[in-house]
C-alpha cells in the first residue's frame, strides 16, 4: 500500500512538471503569446459567458457523479450526490495524472469500497461506465466525422495521424469492453493467467489458495455484472449521463470563444474541432494528454482565427477544462478523505 502511494506521489509530481513544461512551451515559444496580452484577453471577456464555461467544466464532474450513482442504485447502494461527486473527482483527478488514466478506477473503486459497496460490484459499475464514457467519445467522433468532415482535412498530417489513432484505440477499447461485459469468462481467464504468471516468478505464493479466492470473486463479479445487463433503461441512462459529460467538457471551448467576442456561427466548427482534439489526444499515453492535446487545440484553431488569439484560445479553456477541474477534484478528495479519517477516530 505504501508503495503505491509512493507511485501516485511520484506521478503526481512528475504531473505537475509536465503541465509546467506545456505552459512554458506554450508562453515562451509560442510567439504570439504574451502574459499581457492575455491579461487584456481575460479583462475583455463577457463573465456571462465565461461563467457558462465553468459551469460546463463542473459539469464534467457532475455528470460522471450521476452516471456512476445511477449504476450503483439497482444493487441498493443509493449515494448521496457529494459521494457521487468524491468517485468522480477520485477517477477524475488520479486518471489526469497518471498515465493512460490508469489510476482513476482503483482510487474511485476504493472510495466506493469503503462506502460499503463489495469490490466485486465497484469493478463491475466502474467496467460499466468505462465503456460507455468511451462509446459516448465514439459517438461523439462519428458526428462530427459525418458533419465537420471537412474539419479533419485541414487538419496537418501530424494531427490527422493523432486523431485517427486516437479513433481506432477508443474503438478497440469499447470493443474490449463490450467482450469482458457480455462474458465475465474472459475476464477470468485473463485473471487466472496473470495468477498462474505471478506465481511462476514467485510474486505470489500458494497459487491454489488464490485460485479458488479468485474463482469466488468472479462468481460475485458475474453476479453483478448479470444484473447490470439485464437492466438496460439504466445502461442507455449511463450512456447518455457520459455523453452530456462528454459534450460539457468539449463546450467549455466554445463559451470561452464566445466570452472573448467569437462569432456564434463559428461556434459549431470550433466544436467540432475541439471534438476531434479531445479524440486524438484521448489515449495518449501521458499524464492529462498535456502537451498533445495543447498542441492539437493551436493547430485546429489557428483554422479559424489568428495565431494571438488562438494562444490565448486555447491558454484559457485549457485552464478551464483540464486545470481548473483537477484542482477542485482534488480539493474536493483532500476533503473527503479528511472528513472520512476524522469519523474513523470518532
Amino acid at each position: 500500500m505504501t508503495q503505491d502511494k509512493n507511485k501516485k506521489a511520484l506521478w503526481a509530481v512528475l504531473s505537475v512538471l509536465i503541465a509546467a513544461a506545456t505552459l512554458w512551451t506554450v508562453t515562451s515559444q509560442n510567439r504570439c503569446f504574451s502574459f499581457s496580452a492575455f491579461w487584456s484577453y481575460l479583462q475583455g471577456t463577457a463573465k456571462g459567458w465565461l461563467l457558462t464555461a465553468v459551469a460546463c467544466s463542473c459539469g464534467f464532474i457532475f455528470f460522471e457523479a450521476a452516471a456512476l450513482r445511477s449504476a450503483c442504485r439497482p444493487f441498493g447502494h443509493s449515494k448521496t450526490l457529494g459521494k457521487g461527486i468524491t468517485y468522480s473527482a477520485a477517477d477524475i483527478y488520479f486518471s489526469a495524472i497518471t498515465p493512460s488514466a490508469t489510476g482513476g478506477q482503483p482510487v474511485c473503486a476504493y472510495f466506493m469500497i469503503k462506502d460499503g459497496i463489495p469490490g466485486t460490484l465497484a469493478a463491475a459499475v466502474l467496467l460499466a461506465n468505462l465503456t460507455m464514457y468511451t462509446l459516448a467519445i465514439l459517438v461523439v467522433g462519428i458526428l462530427v466525422f459525418f458533419f465537420y468532415g471537412n474539419v479533419f482535412l485541414s487538419f496537418g498530417m501530424v494531427a490527422k495521424i493523432l486523431i485517427l489513432v486516437g479513433y481506432l484505440v477508443q474503438l478497440a477499447l469499447v470493443g474490449f469492453f463490450l467482450l469482458l461485459l457480455k462474458n465475465e469468462r474472459t475476464l477470468h481467464s485473463i485473471c487466472s493467467a496473470a495468477l498462474r504468471f505471478l506465481c511462476r516468478i514467485r510474486l505470489l505464493r500458494r497459487e491454489e489458495e488464490k485460485q479458488k479466492k479468485l474463482d469466488k470473486l468472479m462468481k460475485e463479479y458475474g453476479e453483478s455484472v448479470g444484473i447490470l445487463k439485464g437492466r438496460k433503461k439504466m445502461l442507455v441512462k449511463i450512456f447518455f449521463l457520459n455523453l452530456l459529460q462528454r459534450i460539457s467538457i468539449i463546450s467549455v471551448t466554445v463559451f470561452v470563444f464566445l466570452s472573448a467576442g467569437g462569432n456564434v456561427s463559428q461556434a459549431a466548427r470550433l466544436w467540432a474541432i475541439q471534438s476531434y482534439v479531445v479524440i486524438g489526444s484521448n489515449s495518449t499515453p501521458i499524464p492529462g494528454a498535456m502537451g498533445v492535446s495543447d498542441y492539437l487545440m493551436l493547430k485546429g484553431f489557428e483554422m479559424i482565427m489568428s495565431p494571438e488569439h488562438a494562444a490565448n484560445l486555447q491558454m484559457l479553456s485549457r485552464s478551464l477544462s483540464f486545470y481548473f477541474c483537477i484542482i477542485f477534484c482534488g480539493i474536493w478528495i483532500l476533503g473527503s478523505y479528511l472528513i472520512r479519517k476524522g469519523r474513523e477516530k470518532l
